[in-house]
């Protein structure tokens, strides 16, 4: 039995070295943001971009699921106050959708309740606009990908124990 153990240690350790897979190595910081207001989206886009993030513009709320859906998105930053769709119910749709992914808000109509209701549905911070300092949005970014990572490796990690498992079964 502690020979198997050795073998599985050794195996799983090669494979996570050769992999990669236990490096912190972070994929591209992509963000779609969905916002009525053409001016707020191109602002956010031009200063996130200064700090690494690849942000993609959706000024029709109406399109979000789609977009989601066509190039699955893992970080949504939403408005609440918007026509048509109110962030609020949208953001039920996005959870619902896929649990997965992380949606930060930013709101320019502050209620207690709006605020609470979209923690409730999943969000993973509530800022308020108008965005003064790019301080705060940078922190709830780095903090939502620090837990995409994560889940990343968690599941990498997983995946790889699994193929060691039926390697080490198979001997």
């Amino acid at each position: 039995m502690v020979d198997k153990d050795n073998q599985r240690a050794v195996f799983f350790s090669k494979q996570l070295q050769q992999s990669g897979e236990g490096n912190a190595v972070n994929g591209e910081r992509a963000v779609l943001h969905v916002d009525d207001d053409p001016l707020l989206t191109r602002l956010v886009a031009e200063r996130l971009g200064g700090h690494g993030y690849r942000v993609t513009s959706l000024n029709d709320p109406r399109q979000a699921l789609k977009e989601l859906m066509r190039n699955q998105w893992r970080v949504v930053l939403l408005d609440i106050d918007m026509p048509e769709t109110n962030g609020l119910d949208l953001i039920r749709e996005i959870k619902a959708y896929d649990g997965g992914i992380q949606v930060i808000m930013l709101t320019g109509i502050v209620t207690l309740g709006s605020v609470l209701q979209s923690y409730r549905w999943g969000a993973e911070a509530c800022l308020l606009k108008p965005l003064r300092e790019i301080g705060p949005l940078l922190e709830a970014l780095e903090d939502t990908f620090r837990k995409i990572d994560r889940w990343s490796q968690t599941l990498k990690e997983l995946a790889l124990r699994r193929r060691v498992e039926s390697h080490v079964l198979s001997e």
